[in-house]
């Protein structure tokens, strides 16, 4: 049976911080709060967890959720390597509503679908969900509505569309917007905007050069054209036909190193959180900046060690 749990009580959020972990160790699925819409989230490194978040949204392979990450030095574990724009953009917009697809560290075993050896991540601007990704290490999280349905903008949305596929809701009140994160492709040579959101192309380009399809014309606020985001704006946009589908072959060698899944947030580092790239320019939350991406595991939970299946550098979500 699922529970809920109203986070703006102190006693309950304590409380539901502690059983969504639980559950998400165990398999389970949890819906939490973000920056930007309601998320559906489970273990990334749970082939069957993720198969479930994929089943209740009633989504295929094809839309592989993206990964978010409680700080900085989590990210970088999970890719390769961040190109030569993705530091800027990092430094400029993490934590916030900011998706980059990167090439997957090969290293790790994990499956998220079809990936075509690329992940998408992000560190997302909002307490509560930095403080259980201290606790968990990186989650997979899509936008928590059935595939095809508006995203979830309170936690009640949520448990209408998903009901009891979810072991955990966490109520963190009403998002402050319904418009989902901006998307960029960095697995080419110049980054590509894969879906407008919150960050709008003009801001995106006061820090890099970036390309962009005519069909996405953004309004003054660089929100998704048409107003509140669906399931297909919100919620996964497959890269076929954009640099990150032309991914090198994946699937490396297991990776003995990465064997062993980091203990989630160990030592807390400096409140800047081993992330001196995080530098919260988006610091609006300093709050969830300073509080939670202080955790200092190299991994956050990095995956038991081995090869990324590979795939489509989808926003395959984003609760983003």
């Amino acid at each position: 049976m699922s529970e809920r749990y109203d986070c703006t009580d102190p006693a309950q959020r304590v409380t539901g911080l502690a059983e969504a972990a639980a559950s998400l160790r165990k398999g389970d699925l949890a819906v939490i709060p973000t920056d930007t819409v309601y998320g559906l989230a489970a273990d990334a490194f749970s082939p069957p967890a993720v198969t479930a978040l994929l089943a209740a949204k009633g989504r295929d392979r094809q839309m592989p959720p993206p990964v978010l990450v409680g700080t900085v030095r989590a990210a970088t574990a999970l890719v390769e390597d961040l190109g030569a724009f993705g530091k800027d953009l990092i430094d400029e917009f993490w934590p916030g509503g900011l998706t980059l697809v990167l090439r997957a560290n090969r290293s790790l075993i994990w499956d998220l679908g079809d990936t075509k050896g690329t992940v998408a991540v992000r560190m997302p601007l909002h307490e509560l969900a930095l403080e259980l990704l201290k606790e968990t290490g990186p989650l997979a999280v899509s936008s928590a509505n059935r595939s095809g349905s508006p995203p979830a903008t309170t936690a009640a949305d949520a448990e209408a569309q998903l009901g009891e596929a979810v072991a955990v809701y966490l109520d963190g009140g009403p998002c402050s917007a319904d418009v989902p994160s901006t998307i960029v492709d960095l697995t080419g040579p110049i980054p590509k905007l894969l879906r407008p959101g919150v960050i709008s192309v003009a801001r995106l380009r006061q820090v890099v050069t970036l390309a962009v399809d005519e069909e996405w014309m953004e309004d003054d606020g660089g929100a998704a054209p048409g107003g509140a985001a669906t399931d297909s704006t919100a919620d996964g946009m497959a890269v076929a036909g954009t640099e990150a589908d032309r991914a090198a072959p994946d699937g490396a060698a297991a990776d003995s190193t990465a064997a062993d899944r980091a203990a989630p947030d160990g030592a807390a580092a400096d409140s800047t959180a081993a992330d001196s790239t995080a530098a919260d320019s988006t610091a609006a939350d300093s709050t969830a900046a300073d509080s939670t991406a202080a955790d200092s595991t190299a991994a956050d939970g990095a995956a038991p060690g081995g090869a990324a299946p590979g795939g489509s550098a989808a926003d395959g979500a984003a609760a983003e």
